[in-house]
C-alpha cells in the first residue's frame, strides 16, 4: 500500500468518509471555484505529482462549504437564511495552479432553486491547520449570473472559534435594506469581531479592541484616558501585566514580531518577505560599518562630508548579484544607495535656496506659515514661562529684504516663518538634561519674485538661566554663505534648525498624525460597521496593514530605548512630548485645504477649485496636495450619494452612527468633548469625514514618510539630533569651527552610529513593498457588484493619471524653481502611480499608497 493510501485511511478513521448523499429532483447545481492562497494550502515541496493530487483531494474533503439563501429564512433557526447541502472542495489537477501564489479548486453545490439566490456561505475547515480562503465564484446562478464573495481571510478547524465561520456576497446593503435572512449572520459577525473585551487573544482570535500605551516600557507614561497625557487608542494585545506594575503591558522580547492582531491584519506573505529583507539589510548596513569602526578607526565620529560618502554607493558601482556573505566579505553590502539628494550634486543641499524649498516641497512641508505680526509672538502662558516674544529686530532681517520693508512684507504675504519655539520650549530643559543639545528655533524666510524661500534670520532659544518664569534667552543668527566663520556658524544654525524639524517631522508629522490617529478608526469601523456596509468597503482600502505596522512599531521604533529615541532629540521625552501636541489635535483640521488656511499659506477665494488660493504659487506639496484632495473628495461624494440620497438616511444608519459614536467616545476618547467634531447627521459631515481619512492615510502619509530617504538619507541634510551647543568665541568649539568647519559641524550633529541606525531605519520606510496597491486601485475588482460605484472608482483612477501628467509637466517648468530646486530632486512624492507601474517599488520617492502601510 503506497503512502497516499496509507494516509486516506488514517484520514478516513479520524475524519470519517463523506458518502455521497442522492440529489433531490428540485435541485439545481450550482458550480462554483475557491480560490485559497497557494503557499499556505501545503508546504509539501518535493512529493510525487501523483502523491501531491492525492493530497489536495483528501484535503478537499475535509473542507465544507454550505450556501445560504439571502431570499428564504429558516424559521426554526432564528430566522436565518435557509441552508444549502454542505459542499467539498473538488481537486483538478491541470487546472489547479492559477497562479505562483495561488491555488483554485472546483466545488459543486446541490441547491434549491426556490431558495433564490445565495447572499452568503458557512465554511467548515475539518483539517489539522488553518488556511488561507481568498475567494468563492459561484457560475451560472439562476437569476443572478456569477455571485462572487471576496473573503481574504485565515479560517482555522472549528475548535478554535465558538462561532461558524461567515462569508457574504460582494453585495453592498445598508443595515435597513440588508435581506432579512442575512440580518443575523451580519449582526453576529459584528459581535463576533468586538470580542468580549478581556481574556487572552490568540492569533486564532478575530478580535478589535482598544486599548492606552500602555506598552512603551518602564519608565515612561501611559499615554491615553489622562488629561494630562491624552493619545489615540490603539488595538489591544491582551499581553498580561508586568510585576512591577500591573498598570503597564508586559512587553515581548526586543526583537519579536510575534505582535496579536487579528490574523487577517498581518502582512501577507510578500509584503512581510519584502520587510525582512529591508530589515536585515538594515541590520547588517548598520553592524558592518561599526564592526569595521572599532576595528579600524576612532569610535562613533565623522570627520568630513567626504568620509560620509564612503557610505554609499557609487552612482556606477556594480549591482552585484553574487550571494550575501561573499557581497558583506567584499565589503559592498553595507554601501546604501545614493540618497536622491546627493544624487545630482552633493553639496547643493547646504544652499539657502535648498534650505528654504525642503520647507514646501521637502518631507516635511506642513509646517511652514505666513508671519502676520512682527515680532513674532508666544502662545506660551506668561504666568508659567514668562515672555517669550522673538528677539528678531528689523534691522536685523531688513537688510537682507531687496529693499522692503517688514511692514510692507507683512501686508502683501511675502514673510513666512518655520516655528518650533512653543513647541519645544515647554521640553528644552528636560531634553537638554540628556545627551543631546538643542535649541527652541524660529528662522524668518522672504517670498522672492521668482517663487522661492529666502532664510533672514534664525532664531535659537534655551529657557532663562534663572527659570522659566523670566522667559527665554536667544540668539540671532543672519545670513552668510562665505567660507568664513560666518558663513560656517550660519551652516551650523541652519542645522539646529534642522534637527527641531527632523525630530517633529518624525515623531509628529509622521507618527502621531498618520499612524497613530488612524488607528483609532480602523478598530471602530471593523467592530461597527459589517464587510457589507457602503462606508466599510468605501473605507476598508486604506486600512490595509496599518495595525500590525503600528504593532511594529510599539515593538521596535517608539518604545522605551527604541530606535526612535536612539535617533531623535526627544529621546525618552518623545512619546510624552507627542502626546502634549496631540491635545491641540482636531480632526477637521486634518483636511488639506482647511490646514492650509490655518497656516495661513492660503486665503479663501470662491473662483479657485479648492474655494482658496495660495499665497506660494510653487508650493509643490499644496499644489499637488490640492489636486489629489479634490479628487478624493470628488469620488468620496460620488460613492456616498449613491446609496445615501437623503441626510435622514444619514442619521438613520445605525451602523454608521455606532461607528462614528465608538470613533469619538472610545478611539478619540480623551478628546471626546470638544466641539470640533462632525456630528453625522448629514451626507455633507459624512463625506468629509471619509474624504478627510482617505486623505491621511494615503496622500498624507505618502508626503511624509516616502521622501525620508531621498532627502534625510545624507543625515548632513536633515540630522535628527545636535550633541552640542553653538559654540562662542573663545572656545577650542569656536577655534575648530574656524579651522576644520566640516569636522566641526560632523562633531554637532547626530553621531555616526546613530546616524547608521537613523538611515537604515529610514531607507525601510521609505520602501514601496512589491505588492503595494496605490490610490485608485482595488486588489480585486469585484469588490462591489453595484455598477456604478465601479464606474465612479475607475473615474478616480482616471483623473489620478491626469494628475500624474500634470505633476510631471509642473516638473519640467524652468520657471518653477521649487520643483527641483539646486539639489535637482524633481518633487513626485504625491505623484499617485493610479496605475500601479510596478517599477515603483523600491527606493523611488513616488506612489500613493492606499493605506498607512509601512
Amino acid at each position: 500500500m503506497g503512502c497516499a493510501e496509507i494516509l486516506e485511511k488514517l484520514l478516513e478513521t479520524v475524519c470519517g468518509k463523506q458518502r455521497d448523499v442522492p440529489v433531490e429532483s428540485d435541485t439545481i447545481k450550482i458550480k462554483g471555484t475557491v480560490v485559497l492562497m497557494k503557499k499556505n494550502v501545503l508546504n509539501f515541496k518535493d512529493a510525487g505529482s501523483a502523491f501531491l493530487d492525492r493530497m489536495h483531494e483528501l484535503f478537499g474533503k475535509r473542507v465544507t462549504i454550505q450556501l445560504v439563501s439571502a431570499e428564504h429564512a429558516d424559521p426554526e433557526n432564528g430566522s436565518k437564511g435557509k441552508l444549502g447541502k454542505p459542499a467539498i472542495l473538488e481537486w483538478a489537477s491541470s487546472k489547479t495552479w492559477i497562479s505562483v501564489e495561488e491555488a483554485a479548486f472546483n466545488i459543486t453545490f446541490d441547491w434549491d432553486e426556490s431558495l433564490g439566490v445565495p447572499g452568503a456561505f458557512i465554511v467548515k475547515n475539518n483539517h489539522h491547520s488553518q488556511f488561507y480562503l481568498k475567494t468563492l465564484t459561484l457560475h451560472d446562478v439562476p437569476g443572478d449570473g456569477e455571485v462572487h464573495f471576496v473573503c481574504n481571510s485565515w479560517v482555522y478547524p472549528p475548535h478554535r472559534y465558538n462561532y461558524d465561520r461567515v462569508f457574504f456576497s460582494n453585495k453592498t446593503y445598508l443595515p435597513c435594506n440588508t435581506p432579512e435572512p442575512l440580518v443575523a449572520y451580519r449582526n453576529e459577525e459584528l459581535v463576533n469581531l468586538r470580542g468580549t473585551g478581556s481574556g487572552m487573544l490568540k492569533e486564532w482570535d478575530r478580535v478589535y479592541d482598544y486599548a492606552v500605551y500602555n506598552d512603551l516600557g518602564y519608565d515612561r507614561p501611559v499615554l491615553g484616558r489622562s488629561k494630562d497625557y491624552p493619545y489615540p487608542r490603539r488595538g489591544r494585545t491582551s499581553r498580561p501585566p508586568t510585576k512591577r506594575d500591573s498598570s503597564l503591558e508586559k512587553r515581548l522580547p526586543r526583537l519579536s514580531l510575534n505582535i496579536y492582531v487579528p490574523r487577517d491584519e498581518l502582512f501577507n506573505h510578500v509584503k512581510f518577505n519584502d520587510f525582512l529583507t529591508y530589515s536585515a539589510t538594515s541590520i547588517i548596513r548598520v553592524v558592518i560599518p561599526q564592526t569595521a569602526s572599532v576595528l579600524a578607526r576612532p569610535f562613533n565620529e565623522f570627520k568630513s562630508f567626504e568620509r560620509v560618502l564612503e557610505f554609499y554607493k557609487d552612482s556606477d558601482e556594480e549591482r552585484s548579484r553574487e550571494c550575501l556573505p561573499w557581497k558583506i566579505l567584499k565589503g559592498q553590502f553595507h554601501k546604501y544607495p545614493i540618497p536622491h539628494v546627493i544624487e545630482e550634486d552633493n553639496s547643493a543641499w547646504r544652499s539657502d535656496e535648498e534650505f528654504g524649498r525642503e520647507m514646501l516641497a521637502g518631507v516635511n512641508p506642513v509646517i511652514i506659515q505666513r508671519l502676520q505680526e512682527f515680532p513674532p509672538t508666544s502662545k506660551l502662558n506668561p504666568e508659567v514661562y514668562g515672555n517669550h516674544t522673538s528677539k528678531i529686530t528689523r534691522d536685523q532681517i531688513e537688510k537682507y529684504m531687496d529693499g522692503l520693508t517688514v511692514d510692507d512684507a507683512i501686508k502683501n504675504d511675502r514673510l513666512f516663518i518655520l516655528n518650533y519655539h512653543d513647541l519645544l520650549m515647554p521640553y528644552i530643559t528636560r531634553i537638554n538634561s540628556t545627551t543631546t543639545k538643542i535649541y527652541a528655533s524660529r528662522t524668518i524666510l522672504l517670498l522672492q519674485d521668482d517663487g522661492t524661500l529666502k532664510p533672514l534670520a534664525i532664531e535659537l532659544s534655551l529657557p532663562h538661566p534663572q527659570g522659566d518664569k523670566h522667559g527665554s534667552t536667544s540668539q540671532v543668527f543672519s545670513p552668510s554663505n562665505d567660507e568664513s566663520v560666518e558663513g560656517y556658524v550660519w551652516h551650523l544654525a541652519k542645522a539646529y534648525v534642522a534637527v527641531n524639524d527632523s525630530g517633529y517631522h518624525q515623531l509628529i508629522s509622521h507618527w502621531l498624525n498618520t499612524h497613530a490617529v488612524i488607528e483609532p478608526f480602523i478598530i471602530a469601523a471593523n467592530r461597527q460597521l459589517s464587510v457589507v456596509h457602503p462606508i466599510y468597503k468605501l473605507l476598508q482600502p486604506h486600512f490595509r496593514d496599518t495595525l500590525y505596522v503600528n504593532g511594529l512599531a510599539r515593538q521596535i521604533l517608539i518604545n522605551a530605548g527604541g530606535i526612535l529615541e536612539s535617533t531623535v532629540f526627544p529621546s525618552k521625552y518623545a512619546m510624552e512630548m507627542s502626546s502634549v501636541i496631540y491635545k491641540n489635535w482636531v480632526f477637521t483640521e486634518q483636511a488639506l485645504p482647511a490646514d492650509l488656511l490655518k497656516r495661513g499659506v492660503a486665503v479663501p477665494d470662491s473662483s479657485q477649485p479648492n474655494g482658496l488660493r495660495l499665497l506660494i504659487k510653487d508650493y509643490p506639496f499644496a499644489v499637488d496636495g490640492l489636486e489629489i484632495w479634490s479628487a478624493i473628495e470628488a469620488w468620496v461624494d460620488e460613492y456616498c450619494s449613491f446609496y445615501y440620497s437623503t441626510d435622514d438616511m444619514i442619521r438613520d444608519d445605525t451602523e454608521l452612527q455606532s461607528w462614528w459614536m465608538e470613533v469619538r467616545n472610545e478611539g478619540h476618547g480623551d478628546l471626546k468633548d470638544e466641539s470640533w467634531w462632525p456630528q453625522m447627521q448629514t451626507r455633507a459631515e459624512l463625506i468629509e469625514t471619509c474624504t478627510i481619512i482617505i486623505w491621511v492615510a494615503s496622500a498624507l502619509h505618502a508626503a511624509v514618510n516616502f521622501g525620508q530617504y531621498p532627502y534625510a538619507g545624507y543625515l548632513p541634510n536633515r540630522p535628527t539630533v545636535s550633541r552640542r551647543f553653538m559654540p562662542e568665541r573663545g572656545t577650542p568649539e569656536y577655534a575648530e569651527l574656524e579651522s576644520n568647519h566640516e569636522r566641526a559641524y560632523l562633531k554637532t550633529i547626530t553621531a555616526q552610529l546613530q546616524t547608521l541606525m537613523g538611515i537604515s531605519l529610514i531607507e525601510m520606510l521609505s520602501m514601496h513593498s512589491a505588492d503595494e496597491i496605490y490610490l485608485g486601485q482595488r486588489d480585486t475588482p469585484e469588490w462591489t457588484c453595484d455598477r456604478q460605484p465601479r464606474q465612479a472608482l475607475q473615474r478616480f483612477s482616471d483623473k489620478l493619471v491626469e494628475i500624474e501628467n500634470r505633476i510631471m509637466n509642473r516638473n519640467n517648468d524652468n520657471t518653477l524653481k521649487n520643483r527641483n530646486g539646486p539639489v535637482k530632486l524633481p518633487y513626485t512624492l504625491l505623484y499617485p502611480n493610479a496605475t500601479g507601474d510596478k517599477s515603483a517599488t523600491g527606493l523611488t520617492g513616488k506612489g500613493i499608497p492606499n493605506s498607512v502601510s509601512i
